[in-house]
């Protein structure tokens, strides 16, 4: 191509080189160094006066290096009069920060774009932004690029019997992505979700292995009165102390019975069942002196709070629900990022047990049951919205946490099926350990694929993984550089090239051609 050229950043010289390969030019010479003191050093080897300028710079293990390298060859390049300069970022280095995560975090992302605009560029070209919304930050043009086809491409010619599997969400913020994979390929789609276990508590255990019949009424009756039996000994002496005017039941009764014949009591209908039950179980939890010859007043309040809700037992047995949804529901335990049996013992359970109980024998236990985080919804970290997500960091702290269990559900039906778990980039690798193992050892899925664009791989990530039973390939781009060792070790790892994407991207950007057919989706 005429009056262009494409200058290569140190992060990813091998990718460049394809690009060019693929235009049928070479890299422009440029060099690249850094002094002594770390400082990075940029001198340009050719003209550049009144050319298109595209300069190839992802991110890598030395992200800022690699950012203040690319700034100052921007910088350089419209100092050499330049005609246009367009960045090209496989993958957008500080991408996960495009929102607030606190109330005094940064939104780096846009930081980034603003010294982009500043330092001179025209045009952006990258691929799979952590979120698309992205874009707004420029003040110029910005071509956000998928992989998609490429991966669906590469799905249809290697995986057996593909139409039969099943795209699968780590977490929910990524459903988008997977169910755009999903409509491609024609493919049902399901969801992996962590959430940090609320149980460990006593009143929690009492209640649920009543209602699963594991402890008789009996021995729930007097386990719940020994809880109680200080704050009943309190109420007992404050009523007797308070004087109260006597009443005259009889009267009361005979108005009640006059109210009852001249109103029609409401009709109980499905929708509003529940609440009737549960304004009843107020009501008779409700100390009252019309109850003082009860019966009922020295059975459990469990108890009588379950026979109080009797009456709308019957309309609520009458119903037949047919959502078979319901049985694509499949829930499992976490601890340290690994599913374990139902009957491994809690780390919650016994942490609570251990310290609050010793520590504070003269509470009531039922009180401290009541300050564990089964009453106590966790604050969100913008104090109560629930769209700024966790960081993969934050994730991995629960998954390599002893002392934390988490409670992980797999939604959609995957048994006997193969499974592709996607999302746009791999950092850490509990989130994917844990999705894989819940898929195969509780959904029954006989075959794992982990796909994303971007393979950051930090730290032992992709050594991880690949000891993982319950996942059988790894696919990516090189979008990010990885190391040959590490790819060499990894058998399980498959890499796409995505140099014709971009090459073509960076031709049609130069001719001024339209680059919606980059979009589309090729059946070969």
């Amino acid at each position: 191509m005429r009056n262009t050229l494409v200058f290569a950043g140190s992060s990813c010289p091998h990718l460049t080189g394809l690009i060019c390969s693929n235009l049928g030019m070479e890299p422009a010479g440029v060099e690249l160094a850094q002094f002594a003191n770390g400082e990075t050093s940029v001198k340009i080897l050719t003209s550049i006066r009144e050319k298109d300028v595209f300069i190839v710079q992802s991110g890598s293990s030395k992200i800022n290096d690699s950012i203040m390298e690319l700034l100052i060859l921007i910088s350089a390049c419209k100092g050499g009069s330049a005609n246009k300069i367009t960045a090209v970022l496989p993958y957008f280095p500080y991408s996960r920060q495009s929102k607030k995560k606190s109330h005094r975090g940064a939104i780096t992302a846009r930081m980034l774009a603003n010294l982009l605009d500043v330092a001179g560029v025209k045009h952006v070209i990258t691929i799979d932004l952590h979120a698309s919304q992205m874009q707004g930050f420029f003040r110029c043009p910005v071509d956000n690029l998928h992989a998609e086809p490429l991966i669906a491409r590469w799905i249809r010619h290697n995986v057996y019997n593909w139409k039969e599997a099943v795209c699968v969400s780590k977490n929910a913020g990524g459903t988008k992505r997977v169910t755009s994979l999903a409509d491609a390929l024609k493919l049902n789609f399901g969801l992996v979700t962590t959430d940090r276990r609320r149980g460990g508590n006593m009143s929690a255990s009492m209640i649920l292995n009543h209602l699963d019949g594991s402890i008789p009424d009996s021995d729930l009756d007097s386990m719940v009165s020994k809880l109680h039996i200080d704050s009943t000994t309190k109420s007992t002496e404050d009523a007797s102390s308070t004087k109260s005017p006597k009443l005259d039941l009889n009267k009361i009764q005979t108005e009640s019975e006059e109210q009852k014949s001249n109103s029609t009591p409401p009709r109980l209908t499905p929708s509003h069942s529940r609440e009737t039950s549960y304004s009843s179980r107020r009501i008779q939890n409700i100390p009252s002196p019309y109850r003082g010859s009860n019966s009922n007043a020295g059975r459990s309040p469990i108890i009588r709070a379950q026979s109080s809700t009797s009456v709308s037992l019957p309309i609520e047995e009458d119903l037949e629900y047919t959502d078979e949804r319901a049985r694509e529901v499949t829930h499992g335990r976490l601890v340290q990022g690994h599913i374990v049996p139902d009957n491994y013992p809690s780390p919650t359970h016994s942490a609570m047990s251990t310290s609050m109980i010793l520590e504070r024998p003269e509470e009531d236990p039922m009180e401290l049951s009541r300050e564990s985080s089964f009453f106590n919804p966790e604050p969100h970290a913008l104090g109560g919205s629930a769209d700024a997500a966790a960081t993969s960091d934050e994730e991995e702290e629960g998954y390599s946490n002893p002392t934390v269990e988490q409670m992980i559900t797999l939604v959609g039906d995957v048994k006997n099926r193969t499974v592709f778990i996607i999302d746009d980039m791999i950092d850490k690798s509990g989130s994917w350990i844990a999705a894989a193992e819940t898929v195969v050892k509780r959904g029954g899925a006989k075959k794992v694929y982990c796909i994303a664009t971007h393979g950051l791989f930090g730290g032992d990530a992709l050594e991880e993984m690949q000891n993982c039973d319950c996942i059988d390939q790894i696919l990516v781009t090189n979008s990010f550089p990885i190391s040959p060792e590490k790819a060499q070790n990894a058998k399980k790892l498959v890499i796409l090239d995505l140099s014709n994407l971009l090459s073509e991207a960076i031709r049609r950007n130069h001719y001024g051609e339209s680059i919606s057919p980059l979009f589309q989706h090729i059946n070969d």
